[in-house]
């Protein structure tokens, strides 16, 4: 069984002032692997992670993250305005969306981030939302790259050439002529075509694609290329029995790639750019919750004070969460349960057919590496309210990073003055 960082001790003490559920994160682990994370791709000069703010849209855990000096992946208005609140902004930013409305470009623009588009359509969609007379010569213009056949994609993403996302080879050479026309000077490359890797050569297979397209971008197009971001896909080991991909073999195989590519063909330094989340936050966050009934019918039921509004991966993916059970951690896992929320929906469970310690109500139980895709994905189905957000600090104490939601936050948007 999994080892926490904290015991039913601490839950218990916590749960005085923030009752379950609620989802913690542990600030000294999320520290650690981002130092481990750096320390891979030091050899890259000018190495950054841009943090998909998508897996955990909190402004502390982005500013936890931000004494590494981790910028920000963004894809909507809120993100671009949580990156500004954190000071994230210019080239800290790198603004990757589809389907783009014009306000969120005009944003990006203010704030100088780095744009990454996403269809070819989208570079004289840019133009008219910025106006005529604006001057590309110091942004950062980035294309993202959708490999199709030439690169396969895996069970949450998909197959490339099945995916909404991203420019065609040939799409990528006309649009990055018709930048260089309009005067930009200052380009990246980007590609995203896994999600929850844990296959190392996968990701340095990727970084040698883009080494090699911006080498034949730069020969036919006469461009130099700033980066290539290699995007996110890096996976965590959700189930006991799977292996945390290495991020130093991640590290040493793309510096080999580096070398044998853009080094060997005199291209100009290029940095090394990644936009992951989960394997960032995900093994670090957790959702605390407590086991109200048991029932008894054709299966056994442990049914708690969460839903799957609190953690729709499980509902949505059939994804696995290890659960553990702090103060019977050394008891037999004997028993068999479906573990449920109390939504109106069957599909509302964290587990099926696993084998727990024996539970009664009161008992806490811990869904691990929540920590990414968690709280994010969280709805009001049901009128069920978002939980509060916890980070605990490396002493063991506890700040509250988000309340939870109150009737009066549900009801805000609604006016009942005219019924």
């Amino acid at each position: 069984m999994r080892k926490l960082p904290f015991d039913k001790a601490w839950i218990e003490e916590t749960a005085k002032t923030y009752p379950t559920p609620f989802h913690v994160y542990d600030a000294k682990a999320i520290r650690a692997n981002a130092r481990r994370l750096k320390a891979a791709f030091a050899w890259n000069d000018g190495f950054r992670e841009f943090f998909a703010v998508k897996a955990a849209p909190n402004p502390y855990l982005m500013k936890l993250l931000q004494e590494f000096g981790f910028g920000s992946d963004c894809s909507s208005m809120a993100e671009l305005v949580l990156a500004e609140k954190v000071g994230n902004v210019g080239d800290k930013i790198m603004f990757t969306s589809n389907d783009t409305p014009a306000e969120e470009f005009q944003k990006a623009w203010e704030l100088k981030a780095i744009i990454n588009l996403d269809d070819i359509t989208h570079w004289p969609f840019l133009c008219e939302t910025v106006g005529a007379g604006a001057d590309f010569s110091d942004r950062i213009m980035c294309c993202r790259y959708n490999p199709g056949p030439l690169k396969g994609g895996n069970a949450i993403i998909g197959k490339p050439e099945e995916a909404k996302y991203g420019f065609t080879r040939e799409q990528l050479f006309d649009c990055y002529a018709q930048m260089k026309a309009a005067g930009v000077k200052r380009f990246g490359l980007h590609t995203m075509v896994a999600s929850n890797e844990l296959d190392p050569e996968y990701i340095i297979d990727t970084a040698k694609l883009l080494f090699n397209l911006v080498t034949e971008i730069h020969e036919k197009v006469g461009i130099d290329f700033e980066f290539i971001n290699i995007g996110g896909g890096i996976g965590i080991p959700y189930k006991p029995e799977q292996q945390a991909m290495s991020l130093e073999r991640v590290g040493e195989g793309i510096h080999q790639a580096y070398d044998e590519i853009v080094v060997a063909k005199g291209l100009k330094p290029i940095k090394l750019y990644m936009e992951c989340g989960r394997c960032i936050t995900g093994p670090y966050g957790y959702l605390v919750a407590k086991v109200r009934h048991i029932k008894n019918t054709y299966r056994k039921y442990a049914g708690l004070d969460a839903c799957m509004s609190n953690l729709m991966r499980p509902a949505l993916y059939g994804a696995y969460h290890e659960i553990v059970v702090p103060g019977k951690e050394n008891a037999p896992a004997e028993t068999v349960y479906d573990v449920t929320g109390s939504l109106c929906e069957n599909n509302d469970k964290f587990a099926i057919q696993r084998a727990l310690p024996e539970l009664a109500p009161g008992d806490y139980v811990v869904l691990c590496d929540a920590g990414a895709h968690g709280h994010a994905m969280g709805f009001q189905y049901n009128g069920k309210l978002r939980s509060a957000e916890l980070l605990m600090e490396e002493d063991g104490s506890v700040r509250q990073i988000r309340r939870a939601e109150t009737l009066d936050d549900y009801f805000a948007t609604l006016d009942f003055s005219n019924l």
